[in-house]
């Protein structure tokens, strides 16, 4: 089984009634989930985003440059009784889905790798643990540049974002 980094755009009155109604939530997950599956929109168009499975290794990047906004897990709890697959969702409000979207576009990927020995994110046991391959530093690029592409859109939108772990 994977771990998947997920994430979902949300109106303001969307997270108002997630966080009293996470069944309706998780309902809007799934609900927006299959419908993209079906059409695969670009990040900036979709309502949807998955990080697969370099959430770990962008967590690990950003935490190196003191990123400012807990884009890979979120920040703030609600469902904390529930399980979306590794633990319970969290949530980004729309100024800090500004915030994260400025410092991503701040950020490039080359900079984020620059001066990184793979041998740092297998020592640091970074999921999911193939550091030592060719290229693996470049494996989460377009994982990157879609969620930088995803964080853009949604705070155009001033949209909030609900995280979790699948």
């Amino acid at each position: 089984m994977s771990m998947i980094g997920e994430y979902l755009r949300v109106t303001a009155a969307e997270l108002g009634r997630a966080t009293r109604e996470p069944d309706w939530a998780l309902d809007l997950v799934e609900e927006v989930q299959d419908a993209e599956e079906e059409t695969e929109p670009a990040p900036a168009e979709a309502r949807h985003f998955s990080t697969y499975k370099a959430w770990d290794m962008l967590r690990f990047l950003l935490a190196r440059v003191e990123f400012p906004v807990n884009v890979i897990h979120g920040e703030e709890p609600f469902a904390e009784d529930e399980d979306w697959g590794y633990g319970p969702p969290r949530y980004l409000r729309p100024e800090r889905v500004k915030l994260a979207a400025e410092a991503l576009r701040a950020s490039s990927y080359g900079q984020l790798v620059r001066g990184v020995d793979p041998a740092e994110l297998t020592s640091a046991e970074v999921y999911p643990l193939r550091w030592g391959e060719p290229g693996a530093l470049e494996w989460g690029r377009p994982w990157y540049d879609g969620l930088t592409q995803f964080f853009e859109a949604a705070a155009r939108a001033d949209d909030a974002v609900l995280v979790w772990l699948d």
